[in-house]
């Protein structure tokens, strides 16, 4: 009787939320039920755990859930996804609640939930899943997470001997889950054009199975790529059972298995998304290759990770990433420096505004190699935040960049951004700022046009 009313609550909310703001409320049901009933997620019917996938990671969870879910769609199955991205326990219970009937039992037959990898086995306790694809850990949010072998320690006792796993074939904390679970499923990244060395000074990891330095030859992403432990072998499969080859950055294509496909997005992280969605629809559903195929051509990922803004001929490239998140930074400094144009660099990196104290720490700048940009044609750097913006312009000047290069404001204001665009001779400008502070630039080009 517990769990009814808790989910008769949350339906009444979830209507409720629908009528004041379709966008809003994707964990709020959700974690009000629960206060309700503890065990909700738990007492949903009608779940075969044997088609419920988890996705987990440091990055790509969201994109690879997304694409996962118009693959199902596009081949007509009957799935449900958290694709508002609330992957904790109460935006799990909002999204099952949205998703069954009055009496509980879910109206899918496969279930596909993004799940914060902190989280994971607080999440597997009452939702058992039998198949759970891991994208990478890597260092990230350190105020809230630590360091990454805790997580990984974490993620790793949790992850049972019954369970199918996808993993990352190119990911050292991540590939060693191969011990684990009933059935090993690897994917995995050619390398390519945008694939990447970096010299010695540049920190690299431990071996999650020995602690012996591991060594990477080359990186497609920044801590992903063909490795080895020189002490007890753990490394790369000589090839993934699910491998992205060919891929053209130009031309937006890629192969895998021999089947030509449309790349929707042009920028090198996302390959293993694309080779971990079709590991994942052909062994869980039956998907094949070529079937999938038919899917990318339409895929559109979730809103506001690259956008371009017009502003008085400046055209403004705007690449969300992952605050506190080397691997992301680094894939975005790659595609800023593989621009053969004049360009404006415009760097908002900020603090992580969590909990008290706010942390401030920009570690992950120094975790990357900005030579390939430094070497590039830029007019001008800006540097803007309210309390980091002095680290990332130290991190330039550290790097070899000339100190009248670069502009320093420790603001977030609009105002203060667009008159730094407007004073440079590019029209050519690569932005990296908070969602939020991007969304105020929207919002005042319109003002402005209007």
């Amino acid at each position: 009787m517990r769990f009814y009313i808790a989910l008769w609550f949350a339906k009444i909310i979830n209507v409720i939320i629908n009528i004041v703001d379709k966008s809003r409320g994707s964990n709020f049901s959700g974690e009000k039920a629960m206060k309700i009933d503890p065990q909700m997620v738990a007492h949903f019917k009608g779940i075969d755990y044997s088609k419920v996938l988890f996705v987990t990671g440091t990055n790509g969870k969201s994109t690879t859930t997304n694409l996962l879910y118009h693959i199902f769609k596009s081949s007509r199955k009957n799935v449900i996804a958290n694709l508002e991205g609330a992957n904790l326990i109460y935006g799990i219970a909002t999204a099952l609640s949205k998703a069954s009937t009055l009496s509980g039992k879910v109206k899918a037959e496969y279930i596909i939930f993004e799940t914060d990898e902190r989280f994971l086995p607080l999440i597997l306790k009452q939702l058992p899943a039998k198949n759970i694809l891991i994208t990478n850990l890597q260092k990230d949010q350190v105020q809230r997470n630590g360091d990454p072998d805790f997580i990984y320690r974490k993620v790793y006792d949790a992850v049972g001997d019954d369970v199918r796993l996808f993993l990352n074939n190119e990911e050292p904390r991540t590939k060693s889950f191969d011990e684990k679970g009933n059935e090993i499923v690897t994917y995995g990244v050619e390398r390519h054009s945008e694939s990447f060395t970096k010299g010695d000074t540049y920190p690299t990891m431990a071996c999650p199975k020995c602690r012996h330095k591991i060594v990477f030859d080359y990186y497609n992403n920044d801590g992903v790529g063909r490795f080895h432990c020189e002490n007890c072998g753990h490394g790369s499969g000589e090839k993934a059972d699910y491998t992205v080859t060919d891929a053209d950055f130009s031309a937006r294509t890629f192969k895998l298995g021999g089947v030509s496909f449309n790349m929707p997005y042009d920028t090198p992280y996302m390959c293993y998304n694309y080779a971990g969605a079709l590991a994942a629809a052909d062994r869980l559903a039956g998907i094949s290759p070529e079937e999938a195929s038919k899917a990318f051509g339409q895929f559109k990922n979730v809103g506001g990770r690259f956008e371009i803004l017009q502003y008085k001929g400046k055209t403004i490239k705007y690449m969300r990433i992952k605050q506190e998140n080397p691997e992301t930074l680094q894939t975005c400094i790659n595609v800023m420096a593989s621009d053969p144009q004049k360009k404006m660099v415009a760097l908002g990196l900020c603090p992580l505004i969590d909990f008290v104290p706010h942390y401030a720490n920009s570690f992950y700048a120094y975790d990357c190699d900005l030579s390939a940009l430094i070497r590039s044609d830029v007019e001008k750097y800006f540097c803007f935040s309210e309390r980091v913006c002095y680290d990332t312009a130290n991190r330039l000047i550290y790097e070899g960049v000339d100190p009248s290069m670069i502009s320093v404001a420790d603001t977030e204001a609009v105002e203060t951004i667009f008159r730094e665009i407007e004073s440079v001779e590019t029209d050519n400008i690569y932005l990296i700022t908070w969602i939020k502070t991007f969304y105020h630039m929207k919002e005042y080009i319109e003002k402005e046009g209007k």
